[in-house]
C-alpha cells in the first residue's frame, strides 16, 4: 500500500444530456471528478443523477486516501458544498479543549477543504465577495494553510474542457 506525503485534490462535476431533454438536477448525466494536482492522476471518476449518493462514493474515496496520507491533504472545488458536508459527516473529530460545553466537531489534523466561489451569490455580511470559503471548521493544529491563489480546480477544470471537445455528449449546450 503506497503512502503520501501531500496531496492535493481538485473536484468538479460535469453535465451531460442523456435521453431527452430535461432540468439539468433531474438528468441522469453527471459525472464526478477527483484529480490529483501533481500527477493529473483520477482517483475517482462516477458517473450518475445528482444526488447524495454520488458525492457520497466520492468522498468515501477522499476519506481512504487521508487515511493513507502521511502529512496532510487538501480538497478544493469549485462551490459545490455536498463535497464538504459528506467529507465532514464522514470523518470528523471532537476537539475537546477543556472549556465548559458541547466539543466542537472540526475536521481532522492536516486535512484542508477550500470552495472556489465563481457565484455572485455567495456574498458575506458587508456584501462582498468571498472568493475563497472554508465550509467546515479546521483543526487548529492543521499547519497546511493554503493560500487564495492555490485554491482553484483548473487542471480538473482543463481535463473537463478536453473531454467536452472530443465527446459531443458532454458540450456545454444543456437542453438543447
Amino acid at each position: 500500500m503506497n503512502e503520501f506525503v501531500k496531496l492535493v485534490i481538485e473536484g468538479d462535476e460535469l453535465y451531460t444530456k442523456v435521453g431527452k431533454n430535461k432540468e439539468a438536477s433531474a438528468s441522469e448525466g453527471w459525472t464526478i471528478v477527483l484529480m490529483d494536482r501533481a500527477s493529473r492522476f483520477i482517483w475517482h471518476l462516477k458517473c450518475g443523477r445528482k444526488e447524495q449518493k454520488l458525492f457520497l462514493e466520492a468522498m468515501m474515496t477522499v476519506a481512504e486516501l487521508f487515511e493513507r496520507s502521511a502529512e496532510s491533504l487538501q480538497l478544493f472545488t469549485d462551490g459545490e458544498k455536498r463535497y464538504s458536508q459528506l467529507l465532514f459527516n464522514i470523518c470528523h473529530e471532537v476537539l475537546r479543549t477543556g472549556k465548559r460545553g458541547r466539543p466542537t466537531k472540526v475536521l481532522p489534523k492536516g486535512l484542508v477543504v477550500r470552495l472556489k466561489n465563481k457565484s455572485s451569490k455567495r456574498r458575506d455580511s458587508e456584501g462582498k465577495l468571498k472568493k475563497v470559503e472554508t465550509p467546515k471548521p479546521e483543526h487548529p493544529e492543521t499547519t497546511e494553510k493554503p493560500e487564495e491563489k492555490d485554491v482553484h480546480a483548473n487542471h480538473v477544470e482543463a481535463f473537463n474542457s478536453a473531454i467536452r471537445r472530443y465527446l459531443a455528449a458532454f458540450r456545454r449546450r444543456t437542453n438543447t
